[in-house]
């Protein structure tokens, strides 16, 4: 038997790590189970290569509960260590850098994952188990060994009669953590961590059904035998080549991944390089709402099949974050700072290669059904737009498959637009106005308006949708966005052929000053044009700078001396070719003149979807007495 120090001089290293290195007790579980892998994994290497003379079989790892004696059991049928490599891997390498490194990243250890990668990872068992024991046989002819330790730097270790190759890690539960004698909190542990390690996982037993007997009578009852309950997935379709890999694989991974999630992904992109760095995953598109926070942290990033974190910023660029599945790369710093991981070049190069690999796939879904992408446009257009905006190479493939639906539900991409609308749609100016409606329904009057001069309205609904237009005007020359309020439909697309007014600049005058009696000034400038006699009397437009840059101050950036305050404004066009223009200025009576005038703009905002509350009643009031 032999007994001794562990070879560190901070005597109170067990408090340390305790304290420091995480901030999440619950981690000692994936520590071990991945050390359990890994020696696995190393014996599969040595016997492949004839360097291990042993039967590789088909080795697991079981995790059993022993509550009476407030024990976990972590087994293995890997490697195992001589007595001489647990003196060398237990008591001295895993503590040579342990004081440097814990004055160094004492700050920042509550990122998990921190331990493994210092060779820390057994020591994570202190974090729970008051005493932990380590019982091995190595692959080689050696006798096995017992180690054991109650958190103090004393050790015992002594020979062990275990023969079975493999190690056997035994945790005494600690008072403060009995929990993890619970099954539902391990099995909970195990599903969160270690669901798609390569390594099968047991963990007590399951009932299974019996297959029914072919002259099975009536009223039989289905037979179950006890089998052992493996937690994992070893093989998931991420592993695999994709084209090993049907649909119905790549739907039913997604299942898996999600089992709460009722909706079917669009579609998929499998990532898949090992040059210049490792990187497998697939992810998928989700339909997404209109708001762009609700997605996030539902991609999972894996080491080697072993769950690390979903907080996968700065590796996937962060338009795709609103993405759902899996990355894995064992090329990812992961025990590092975030702004560490932000600078670090591999990072960045990952990050690049998965917006390059969306932008391949977008564009063939396009070119091979475009109806298809068309019918899912609306489902992904927030992440795309977003990345428009935020992503500079994304936005350089962009223009290949981003659509921009109109009212009628076609759907046109920006060179589509350009060349389909040229003639109709340019204005004297040589400039291509392309009109939108960000509400169909309550724009419809301005959208009618549009139609009937024969023009094109777009859709563009989402919420970032200024800052997109604001963009795409700067890098298109003589191209310009105008929502259908924005102005009367003649002054959005100006033509040479200005109508003529039939009023006088007199009467123009005098009409102007009994409107501007009535109407607030505050709210609304008047402004008089000539129309077509057909044209609404009264319309109300917002001005398309004045709007846009509200928008964008609401929705970040942008916002240019913080106009999210800034009081609403309209203009109140007058169409001085209308029968009801010359009314009013034809009215002798002044409350007859002045209610006309109240009850067209009342309209005016009606169909604005701006009359509300206390005016809205007055209004169907007045209108039902004139019913009498």
């Amino acid at each position: 038997m032999s007994s001794g120090k562990i070879n560190v001089s901070v005597e109170n290293i067990f408090p340390l790590i305790k304290k420091f290195l995480y901030s999440d007790h619950e981690i000692f579980l994936r520590e071990l189970i991945s050390n359990a892998t890994d020696a696995t994994l190393k014996l599969k290497h040595l016997t492949s290569i004839g360097e291990a003379n042993v039967e590789y079989g088909n080795p697991q790892i079981e995790v059993k509960i022993d509550k009476e004696g407030k024990k976990l059991h972590i087994i293995d049928q890997g490697l195992g260590m001589t007595m001489e490599e647990v003196e060398k891997y237990i008591n001295q390498i895993a503590f040579s850098g342990a004081e440097e490194f814990l004055e160094k990243y004492k700050d920042t250890a509550k990122d998990s994952g921190v331990i493994g990668h210092f060779g820390l990872g057994f020591y994570s068992a202190f974090m729970v188990a008051s005493k932990v024991e380590i019982i091995t046989k190595s692959f080689k002819e050696e006798p096995a060994a017992h180690w054991s330790c109650d958190g103090s730097p004393e050790f015992t270790l002594v020979p062990a009669d275990k023969k079975e190759r493999g190690t056997e890690i035994i945790l005494h539960i600690a008072e403060d953590s009995l929990e993890f004698l619970e099954e539902g909190k391990i099995n909970g542990l195990l599903t969160k961590y270690n669901k798609f390690m390569p390594i099968p996982i047991v963990f007590g037993t399951k009932q299974e059904a019996l297959p029914k007997p072919e002259d099975a009578p009536e009223d039989y009852k289905t037979e179950y035998k006890e089998v052992e309950n493996i937690i994992n997935n070893p093989n998931p379709a991420w592993t695999k080549q994709p084209s090993d890999l049907k649909e119905e694989d790549y739907k039913s991974f997604y299942r898996e991944l999600y089992p709460m999630q009722f909706d079917e992904p669009l579609f998929h992109i499998h990532l898949n390089v090992d040059y210049p760095f490792n990187l497998t995953g697939i992810l998928y598109f989700p339909k997404l709402a209109a708001d762009l926070q609700i997605q996030k942290d539902k991609i999972q990033l894996y080491q080697n099949q072993v769950f690390v974190t979903d907080n996968v910023d700065g590796i996937v660029p962060e338009f795709l974050t609103m993405l759902k599945g899996v990355i894995d790369s064992p090329d990812i710093p992961l025990n590092v700072s975030r702004s560490y991981l932000q600078a670090d070049g591999n990072v960045k190069k990952i990050s690049n290669y998965i917006t390059r690999k969306v932008s391949d796939k977008l564009k063939s879904l396009f070119n091979e059904n475009r109806a298809d992408f068309e019918t899912k446009w609306n489902d992904i257009k927030i992440v795309l737009e977003y990345g428009m905006l935020s992503e500079p190479k994304f936005y350089e493939k962009a223009g290949d498959f981003v659509l921009y639906p109109t009212v009628d539900d076609n759907y046109y991409t920006l060179a589509e637009l350009k060349e389909q609308l040229k003639e109709t749609q340019t204005d004297k100016d040589g400039k291509l106005v392309l009109l939108y409606a960000s509400n169909k329904e309550a724009q419809h009057s301005y959208i009618e308006a549009a139609k009937e001069k024969g023009y094109e309205i777009l859709v563009l609904d989402s919420p970032i949708v200024s800052h997109l237009i604001q963009k795409l005007e700067a890098d298109n020359e003589n191209l310009t966005f105008s929502r259908v309020d924005g102005d009367v439909i003649e002054k959005l697309i100006q033509k040479d052929d200005a109508q003529l007014s039939k009023l006088s600049d007199e009467e123009k005058e005098s009409l102007k000053l009994v409107i501007e009696a009535t109407v607030p000034k505050e709210k609304y400038s008047v402004q008089l044009e000539a129309m077509d006699s057909k044209s609404a009397p009264f319309m109300i437009t917002q001005p398309e700078f004045m709007r846009r840059m509200k928008e964008m101050s609401q929705s970040g950036g942008g916002g240019m001396f913080g106009m999210g305050n800034f009081p609403e404004m309209y203009n109140l066009v007058v169409n001085t070719n209308s029968d009801l223009a010359t009314s009013i200025l034809n009215t002798e009576n002044e409350e007859v003149k002045a209610n006309l005038v109240k009850q067209a703009l009342d309209l005016a905002k009606l169909s604005q979807g701006l009359l509300k509350g206390e005016e809205l009643t007055s209004f169907v009031k007045r209108n039902f007495e004139t019913l009498r």
